[in-house]
């Protein structure tokens, strides 16, 4: 595996709204990264090395969402996390985006499942790493983690995005300065954080409406999916924001996804254990 290839950084209008990406320099086959919902969130920051790891074979491509994250403009959710997948659908679009491979981390791996559900012609396969947001979507009541409580309490300094990082990933040596600065630099940007609370403020009332939860359920298609489109999930054995105890239950009530279990590995798998998050990838893609 490369770990020299190069990654760009992009813009682009999306239906009006500019939206970053970072993709790295093949024109191998696509895969479409969709980061998770903590403060400073991005395409770069979530996907990391897996730009190095992948991306002498493949296209991959981190997408910027809205809500406040990378450098897209800082649009607040309107219609909760079906927001996100409405960008993504656009975005694709404007990238003339036939046919690729989907994956996404917590609240964007809902996200990234949720896409393939409704352009399921679109999507060869289906990468989900640890997501309390799919454990709701399946009926799961979500207990309060001691990684949401850090999230919670993250307050627009550095310190707090650091504490932040610390829950995220179960080794610190990959949690590096640029990557903190990074991820700050996002979150403390203007408007950022006022439209990061307006989208929470989005995400809970979708969740709490009769007639748009519909659309945030996924106990029926997510199983359906899976029956028609490959997907694997992975999982950190020591993630605090999605704890595996949940994850064994998904694995359950999910028959047709292939569960990883990494060591050594929390919230963000890709981050903690890329070459092994990246050889499942592209065993996943290569299988026949």
């Amino acid at each position: 595996m490369s770990a020299t290839t190069t990654r760009a950084s992009r813009f682009v209008m999306v239906n009006g709204i500019k939206t970053h990406y970072t993709e790295s320099a093949s024109n191998g086959p696509v895969i479409l990264g969709m980061h998770g919902g903590g403060h400073g969130s991005s395409g770069e920051a979530g996907l990391g090395r897996l730009f190095e790891l992948l991306g002498d074979r493949y296209r991959v491509i981190g997408l910027d969402s809205v809500g406040a994250y990378g450098q897209t403009d800082p649009v607040p959710l309107r219609y909760g996390l079906q927001s996100r997948v409405d960008h993504a659908a656009a975005f694709a679009d404007t990238l003339c985006l036939d046919h690729f491979s989907i994956m996404g981390n917590s609240q964007g791996a809902w996200a990234a499942a949720r896409y393939a559900i409704t352009h399921p012609d679109r999507v060869d396969n289906v990468v989900l790493l640890s997501s309390l947001t799919i454990g709701a979507a399946l009926g799961i009541p979500l207990p309060q983690t001691e990684g949401m409580k850090l999230l919670q309490s993250y307050d627009g300094t550095r310190e707090a995005m650091l504490r932040l990082m610390q829950g995220l990933c179960a080794r610190p040596e990959v949690i590096t300065d640029d990557l903190v600065d990074l991820r700050q630099a996002a979150a403390t940007r203007p408007g950022a954080m006022e439209a990061f609370g307006a989208s929470d403020k989005s995400i809970a009332a979708v969740r709490s409406s009769p007639v748009l939860f519909a659309d945030f359920d996924m106990r029926v298609t997510l199983p359906a999916l899976s029956k028609l489109i490959p997907t694997v999930f992975i999982w950190g054995e020591s993630d605090i924001f999605a704890p595996p105890a949940l994850g064994r239950q998904l694995e359950g009530m999910l028959p047709d996804v292939k569960f990883h279990w990494l060591e050594n590995a929390g919230h963000q798998a890709q981050t903690d254990q890329p070459e092994k998050v990246a050889a499942i990838i592209d065993a996943l893609i290569k299988s026949p």
